[in-house]
């Protein structure tokens, strides 16, 4: 049987929620009133054929609540005169959401919308934009609005997100909150007080104008012969952030990046240079240090999918970056090692050499293991003083 049942009905009205239209309707004119809804209904041939279904899908749409039914009278040659329905509406926004049993959750938006509207109107038309999730967020709702009030009585205040005083909320709260407040925020402040270039979670900082953690750079001395840095005499292993990093003027001509930090802290001694600790997918703290740009870049991660596309976003900043360790021969040599990687990535990655793109492809086209990774802890350190003699050898005049 293909007829509309009360529960596809009640399933129309439902996607009326989801959608969030039933709560901009209970606040705004954004459905208007009555409201048609689909139907389809017994055939005369079905009067006919199957004439006791037809009775009872009469009984069941006739019993249906909150809904008005429009009936027609047929003279049927066999049946003699039927009623049947022939179209049903939904009168308000009431019958609608009592229909599907959300007049609760739609009185505590109406209560929102209102608090909202005395605190915040600029944020209404956020609020009609995203109805269900101001419902999710009802009970942290005022915190949000605090918030929003103190940056602007304090555009872009040039503090730690730690020295908002709002009532309620602390910068746990902002943190898991920066999405929404990034929306927000960018509805109720002053253009001026919002720096566009940054977006993102991870830049909310400074999107609205707030100190940021200094990110930190760790990096290890590889010759002994280097100047060591004014009060870090006999420390090889040093961590400055972004901004004293970039600032660095030391002699070296080469710079290692490792993801690994054992292999960071056992990496061999080698003239004139340094190994840093690497930074996943974020390079651009290192990017400030415009002085790599006169050093030979060596970066050394898994050999996987998500090694490679890292390698590829580094030479975003760095184009003369070179990979180490993390060629087929390194591969196919430590078979006995080879792991498997959880979610590998399988989009293009353009900067690429073209050898490194045929591991890589390798990888990504399970060509010759599914989800292959060989992690780079396990490269033999034999391998990895080799491979670093052939380096200093090829360098030598």
């Amino acid at each position: 049987m293909t007829w509309t049942t009360p529960a596809d009905l009640r399933a129309q009205v439902q996607r009326l929620w989801d959608r969030g239209d039933l709560l901009r309707a209970a606040v705004t004119d954004a459905v208007s009133w009555p409201l048609r809804l689909n139907l389809k209904a017994p055939s005369a041939a079905d009067l006919s054929d199957r004439f006791e279904a037809v009775r009872g899908w009469v009984r069941a749409v006739a019993d249906t609540p909150q809904v008005r039914i429009d009936w027609r009278e047929w003279n049927h040659r066999v049946q003699g005169m039927q009623r049947l329905p022939v179209a049903v509406w939904i009168d308000s926004v009431h019958e609608a959401l009592a229909f599907i049993g959300k007049a609760r959750q739609a009185q505590r938006f109406e209560v929102l919308w209102q608090q909202t509207a005395s605190a915040q109107p600029a944020l209404l038309a956020w609020m009609s934009r995203r109805p269900l999730q101001a419902l999710d967020l009802a009970d942290r709702l005022e915190r949000l609005l605090a918030v929003v009030a103190w940056l602007q009585a304090h555009p872009r205040p040039g503090v730690y997100l730690r020295q908002v005083d709002a009532p309620g909320v602390d910068s746990k709260f902002i943190e898991a909150h920066r999405g929404v407040l990034t929306e927000m925020l960018d509805a109720a402040l002053p253009p001026e007080a919002v720096d566009t270039r940054a977006s993102g979670t991870a830049q909310f900082a400074r999107r609205f104008g707030f100190l940021d953690k200094p990110v930190r750079i760790r990096f290890r001395l590889l010759d002994r012969a280097l100047p060591s840095l004014p009060g870090c005499e006999r420390l090889p292993d040093i961590t400055l952030d972004a901004a004293n990093f970039a600032a660095l003027a030391l002699p070296v001509e080469r710079v290692f990046i490792t993801e690994n930090e054992t292999n960071f802290l056992a990496f061999p001694e080698v003239a004139r240079a340094i190994v840093v600790f690497g930074a996943g997918y974020g390079w651009e703290a290192l990017a400030r240090a415009a002085w790599l740009h006169r050093c030979r870049l060596h970066y050394w991660g898994d050999i996987d999918t998500h090694g490679f596309a890292i390698l590829d976003q580094l030479r975003g900043y760095f184009p003369h970056a070179a990979s180490f360790l993390m060629d087929r021969d390194t591969l196919l040599a430590h078979r006995s090692h080879w792991g498997e990687e959880p979610e590998p990535a399988r989009h293009d990655l353009p900067r690429l050499t073209t050898e490194e793109t045929a591991v890589y492809d390798d990888l990504r086209f399970d060509r010759l293991q599914p989800r292959l990774r060989l992690e780079q802890e396990r490269v033999a350190f034999g391998w990895v003083n080799e491979r670093l003699r052939g380096l200093a050898e090829r360098c030598t005049p």
